[in-house]
C-alpha cells in the first residue's frame, strides 16, 4: 500500500484495517480515527466507554506512553464487511510483545465496529510451533 492509493481512496478494507493500526501504533490516532472510522462507530474492549471518543483517547495515551511501539501484520482475513487482523504488538524493541487480533466491521468503507482480543508472548513456550 502506499501514499498514492491512501490519498486516492482506492484502499480493500484489509489494508484500511491495517492502514488504521500502523496509524495508532505509529502515534498517529487522530490521523486513524479521520481516515478510516466512520460515524456511530463503537467498540467491544472491556476496558473503556463504547464510544469512538473514549477509545481514541486511550489509544493516544498509550502511544504517549510508548513511542517506539511496533506493530506487525502477520496475517489479514476478510469476509463481506468483516476483517480480522492477526498481529504482533510490541511496546517498544524490547519487549516480547502480545499477539493480538482485531475484528473490524466495515459500512461504507469505513470502520463502524472494533473487537479485539489478545496475549502476552510468553518468554518461555512449550510450544514448539510458536505463537506465530
Amino acid at each position: 500500500m502506499d501514499e498514492k492509493q491512501e490519498s486516492k481512496g482506492t484502499l480493500s478494507m484489509k489494508e484500511k484495517a491495517v492502514s488504521f493500526l500502523r496509524l495508532v501504533a505509529s502515534g498517529k490516532v487522530r490521523k486513524a480515527y479521520s481516515s478510516h472510522v466512520g460515524p456511530g462507530f463503537c467498540h467491544h474492549p472491556p476496558y473503556f466507554r463504547g464510544d469512538a471518543h473514549s477509545l481514541m483517547l486511550a489509544m493516544e495515551e498509550n502511544a504517549a506512553e510508548n513511542p517506539d511501539k511496533l506493530f506487525e501484520a502477520k496475517r489479514i482475513i476478510g469476509d463481506s464487511e468483516f476483517v480480522a487482523v492477526h498481529s504482533l504488538v510490541k511496546q517498544n524493541k524490547d519487549d516480547l510483545g502480545g499477539v493480538v487480533v482485531h475484528i473490524f466491521r466495515f459500512q461504507d468503507d469505513k470502520i463502524v465496529e472494533l473487537w479485539d482480543v489478545g496475549q502476552p508472548i510468553p518468554e518461555d513456550s512449550p510450544n514448539e510451533n510458536g505463537v506465530f
